[in-house]
């Protein structure tokens, strides 16, 4: 068997996905996800001119030698460009090998080590009144786990908190400039306990509450919101402090037992090694799509085993149907999972994606087609063409750009 063709698809039905199609000279389809939120177009010239061209001829159920050809043979390593090209490839052909032994994919990863995935909600308002009720709206719909996330008072916009126009309508991420969003981390951390304390005493002990920092403390910061949010017993606190810098969670573990998950901006295992062998965190956040695939991410989550820590992939909706599918087959095998974040998708992502996984009472399972269990409607997809989008840029109120 041999690859013959190597297509990327650009879509935005609701905002932007790049997809890698692989075609066999057996008619033998694969799907990658290769969405990079806000640098889409990046990842699609290092698909389109630098990959592609490598892929035609190569035997497709040489996974192992692929992604080291693919990692080593650029000689730039790692890095969330080459890192999301690189899982696009990945991805495709485990969908291909799954489809040619015609098992759905978790199968090949050793069979399911769990009947169903866990899931975590969003839920957001701009003052506690309005996130109360957005947990109701999640727990309404099946959710066990809610992340929460609260505007804060004196502050226009929140990342993690829909912001709205003039007219209160939701600013999306599909825009020509990013969002600039106002930021006092003092306000933020007097605010946080106080919304943990509301939420806990309309819901009760028992509901599971997660809640993202998104990097933006120091370390002592973030220790000190570590340690006042212990008397609610979050699930987690995610990305307390930015992570390139691997040492700063010492600080941030000696002081606090809220336990933490970090790593949705890793992209591989080099970014982990002090926070997992140190036991510095509880939760390993990667995204299939952003870390290189089903390939390296399986064994990061073996490694993270060995130290007692769960993996909790990143999925957001900048993640493709397809990347989804590939991380629900990989929580489904492993058994060291913890929890899958899972927001959705519009209804018009899930047609142009039409995929096999279902989700009921606040848990997912990936199907069981062969694959990852998922088609690409390219006619649909080139209906939606590709939209400037950018991620919000924060600025603290004397007007300079955060530096976290």
């Amino acid at each position: 068997m041999k690859i013959v063709d190597a297509k990327v698809v650009v879509t935005s039905p609701g905002r932007n996905f790049v997809t890698l199609k692989l075609t066999t000279d057996g008619g033998l389809t694969g799907l990658g996800d290769a969405t990079l939120n806000g640098r889409e177009l990046a990842v699609v010239s290092y698909l389109t001119d630098h990959v592609a061209p490598l892929l035609t001829g190569r035997d497709p159920h040489r996974i192992e030698d692929t992604w080291q050809y693919l990692y080593r043979g650029a000689y730039w390593r790692r890095g969330p460009v080459t890192m999301a090209a690189i899982a696009a490839v990945d991805v495709a052909l485990w969908d291909i090998k799954a489809k040619a032994a015609g098992l759905p994919l978790y199968q090949l990863l050793g069979g399911a080590s769990r009947e169903r995935v866990r899931t975590y909600g969003h839920a957001n308002g701009r003052d506690i009144s309005e996130l109360l009720d957005s947990v109701r709206a999640r727990l309404a719909e099946g959710y066990q786990a809610v992340r929460i996330q609260s505007g804060i008072p004196g502050l226009k916009a929140v990342y993690g908190v829909h912001s709205t126009d003039e007219s209160g309508e939701a600013v999306l991420h599909q825009q020509a400039r990013p969002l600039v969003e106002d930021w006092d981390t003092d306000a933020y951390l007097r605010h946080t306990p106080a919304v943990f304390e509301a939420v806990r005493a309309e819901f009760g002990a028992e509901l599971p509450l997660l809640h993202d920092a998104h990097h933006r403390l120091s370390p002592i910061q973030a220790a000190r919101l570590g340690k006042d949010l212990e008397p609610y017993r979050p699930f987690w606190l995610e990305d307390c402090t930015p992570a390139e810098n691997q040492e700063a969670l010492r600080l941030v573990r000696r002081n606090t037992t809220t336990p933490l998950a970090i790593g949705e901006v890793f992209n591989t295992v080099h970014d982990y090694q002090a926070l997992i062998t140190e036991q510095l965190i509880d939760y390993v956040r990667s995204a299939v799509t952003h870390f290189g695939g089903v390939t390296p991410l399986r064994k990061l989550f073996d490694f993270a085993a060995q130290y007692q820590i769960k993996s909790a992939v990143h999925g957001p909706e900048d993640i493709s149907p397809v990347g989804m599918a590939a991380a629900l087959h990989l929580d489904l095998a492993v058994h060291n999972f913890g929890i899958q974040e899972y927001s959705g998708h519009t209804a018009l992502t899930d047609e142009v994606f039409r995929h096999a996984y279902t989700f009921a009472d606040g848990h997912l399972h990936p199907g069981e087609a062969p694959g990852i269990g998922v088609e690409l409607d390219e006619e649909l997809a080139a209906a939606h063409p590709y939209e400037a989008a950018y991620l919000p840029v924060n600025r603290l109120q004397d007007g300079t750009v955060h530096d976290w």
